[in-house]
C-alpha cells in the first residue's frame, strides 16, 4: 500500500522529457521489498513488484543502483562515476520509474553495495584489499574482490553515487557491504590502507564521512549490518558494531535471516526451525542496545573514534524504530513460505518495532505472507 506523497525537494532533470524529481517523506512504518537492477530493467518483472506495493501492505521498494559486480545501474553524470562499464544490469529509464513510483506514493530506497566491488578494484588495484603473500588483489571464495575500508579516495566515489541517486529521485540511500571481507583466505589478507587502526575504528571513520557529506542534502541514510551485530558486542572480525553505526545513520537494518545463524545459536540446534525466535531474540536485543544509555563496547563516549579500550561508556538513547530488520523470503537451509515469512514479521512487531525489509535475491516474494490493502 502506498503512503501519502509529500514533496520535499523538486528538481528539473534535463532530458527524458524534463522529468520533475520529487521526494516523499519516510513512512512511519516502512514495509519494503527489494528489487535487483536486472528486475528494474525488465518492465514486466518490475511491474509485478509494483503490483505487490499497490495491493498489499508494502509501501516501499529498495532498488539496486550498485550491486555486487560494482556496476552502476544508470548512466551517471558526475565525472567520477561516468563511464562505468561493469557487467551488471542497467535501468535506462530509472528517473521515469522513480517518478512513477512517487506518483503512486511508493517510498524509494537506493541500495548501494559499498566495499565489495570487483569492477572498481580492477580499475584501482592500489585501493583494494591485497594479499600478504604477493601484493596482488585478494579475492573471497566467490572470486569477488573488495576495496580497503580505509582507502579514502574511494569514499569520494561512494558519496558521488549517493548524491546523484538522491538528485534523481531516491528518497533514501541504503549502504550494504559496509564491512571488511569475511569469507576467503583470511590469513593472506593485507589491509594496506588501515595499518595501526582497528576494523571497527576504520568503519566508524567511514560512517562519519558518509553522514557529513550526504545528510545535509536531506537524504535519509540507512546501513545494513550482519544479523549477529544485534547480539554480539565485538565486531565479528568485520568491523561492524551496532553502537558505532547508530550515530551516523537514520536507520539500521540487521540482516537477521535465520538461515545465516550458526547451529546451536542461542541453544537452537537448527535456527531455520526457529524463525520467529531468531528474529524476536535478535531484534529485541538490538532494541535494548539502541535505547540503552550505557553499553560495553570498544568505544569511549566523546572520544568514540580512535579508541580501542573496552569500557562501559555513556551513549545517547536512540529511538528503537531506527531499527528495521531484513527478513528472509528465500529458501536456504529450509523452506520459507507464508508461515515462515509472516512469523518473522510478527517477531519484528513483538520486538517493539514497526518496519521491515524483505529479501529474496530472485525477487519472487511470498505475497500470501503479506496483508492485503
Amino acid at each position: 500500500m502506498a503512503t501519502s506523497t509529500t514533496a520535499t525537494t523538486t528538481v528539473t532533470v534535463k532530458g527524458e522529457s524534463e522529468i520533475i524529481v520529487t521526494h516523499i517523506e519516510t513512512p512511519k512504518a516502512v514495509k519494503a521489498i527489494y528489487m535487483t537492477a536486472c528486475a528494474a530493467s525488465t518492465s514486466l518483472f518490475r511491474e509485478k513488484l509494483v503490483y505487490i506495493a499497490d495491493t498489499t501492505e508494502v509501501n516501499s521498494i529498495i532498488i539496486d543502483i550498485k550491486d555486487y559486480s560494482g556496476t552502476i545501474a544508470f548512466d551517471a553524470v558526475d565525472p567520477i562515476l561516468k563511464g562505468n562499464n561493469g557487467g551488471g544490469c542497467r535501468t535506462k529509464d530509472l528517473k521515469k520509474f522513480l517518478a512513477r513510483l512517487h506518483e503512486k506514493g511508493i517510498y524509494t530506497i537506493a541500495r548501494i553495495t559499498v566495499f565489495q566491488d570487483p569492477y572498481y578494484t580492477k580499475l584501482h588495484p592500489e585501493l583494494a584489499v591485497l594479499k600478504k603473500s604477493d601484493g596482488t588483489v585478494w579475492k573471497d571464495h566467490k572470486g569477488l574482490s573488495f576495496i580497503d575500508v580505509s582507502a579514502k579516495p574511494y569514499w569520494e566515489y561512494v558519496v558521488a553515487l549517493g548524491k546523484e541517486a538522491y538528485e534523481m529521485g531516491f528518497d533514501e540511500l541504503n549502504f550494504d557491504y559496509i564491512r571488511f571481507p569475511s569469507d576467503g583466505p583470511m590469513k593472506d589478507v593485507d589491509y594496506s590502507w588501515g595499518h595501526g587502526i582497528s576494523k571497527a575504528e576504520a568503519l566508524e571513520h567511514f560512517f562519519a564521512y558518509l553522514h557529513g557529506e550526504l545528510s545535509p542534502m536531506g537524504a535519509k541514510l540507512s546501513a545494513d549490518l550482519f544479523g549477529m551485530t544485534a547480539t554480539n558486542n565485538d565486531d565479528l572480525n568485520i568491523g561492524q558494531v551496532l553502537e558505532r553505526a547508530l550515530p551516523y545513520f537514520d536507520y539500521i537494518s540487521p540482516m537477521v535471516y535465520p538461515s545465516h545463524y550458526p547451529p546451536n545459536f542461542n541453544g537452537w540446534k537448527n535456527p531455520n526451525e526457529h524463525v520467529y525466535d531468531v528474529v524476536h531474540f535478535s531484534m529485541s536485543r538490538s532494541v535494548e542496545r539502541a535505547i540503552a544509555t550505557t553499553t560495553p563496547v570498544l568505544h569511549l563516549g566523546a572520544q568514540r573514534i580512535g579508541t580501542s579500550t573496552p569500557v562501559l561508556y555513556t551513549k545517547e538513547a536512540y529511538d528503537k524504530n531506527k531499527l528495521r530488520p531484513w527478513l528472509q523470503d528465500f529458501n536456504y537451509g529450509g523452506v520459507y513460505g507464508a508461515t515462515e515469512v509472516r512469523a518473522q514479521i510478527q517477531a519484528t512487531y513483538d520486538s517493539g518495532l514497526n518496519s521491515w525489509f524483505l529479501w529474496d535475491p530472485k525477487n519472487l516474494y511470498t505475497v500470501s505472507a503479506l496483508n492485503a490493502e
